[in-house]
């Protein structure tokens, strides 16, 4: 059996308001409260926010870095992956996660939902992109954790064999 840990992306916008980065980071926290391995853009906004969040739960933070340079990434990425691809690097968190947690964001965060929905990655929507039904909606950061690793656990006993 697989005990590797769930890997859960939470992927927004580097500019958001106020509200959003308390969200993202009380995601973070939950995210690593529940012992998965958080991965961001490992930027700023929402990404800092929520790797704040990961590391006050003392929990593990990879950045995927769009630029060539490791000391481009926020204080909290424990491991920064430098690609030097900007924004193509999106494909590589999306390929990366079990699930996503989209919070505000612009269209950086929208090919990284469209992404993950093409890789069928369960993503999780707070205050962000208003499309079609495959971005599960949730009220606070609270319900976005409870639905995403609700989500990757029925898909792996899906995978399993177990539904």
């Amino acid at each position: 059996m697989n005990k590797r840990r769930k890997i859960i992306a939470v992927i927004g916008g580097a500019d958001p308001d106020e509200n959003s980065l308390k969200i993202a980071e009380k995601v973070g926290f939950l995210v690593a409260q529940k012992g998965a391995v958080l991965v961001t853009g490992g930027m700023e906004g929402v990404m800092q926010a929520a790797s704040k969040g990961a590391k006050q739960a003392n929990g593990l933070v990879i950045g995927i870095l769009p630029t060539v340079d490791k000391e481009s990434t926020n204080p909290y990425v424990d491991i920064p992956i430098v690609t030097g691809m900007g924004e193509a690097r999106n494909i590589i968190i999306a390929r990366t996660c079990d699930g996503a947690i989209a919070v505000d964001g612009k269209y950086g965060t929208l090919s990284e939902i469209a992404y993950c929905l093409m890789f069928n990655v369960p993503v999780i929507g707070i205050n962000t992109w208003e499309i079609a039904a495959p971005i599960i909606k949730a009220k606070n950061a609270e319900d976005a954790v409870s639905i995403i690793f609700e989500k990757i656990l029925k898909k792996t006993n899906c995978a399993n064999g177990n539904e």
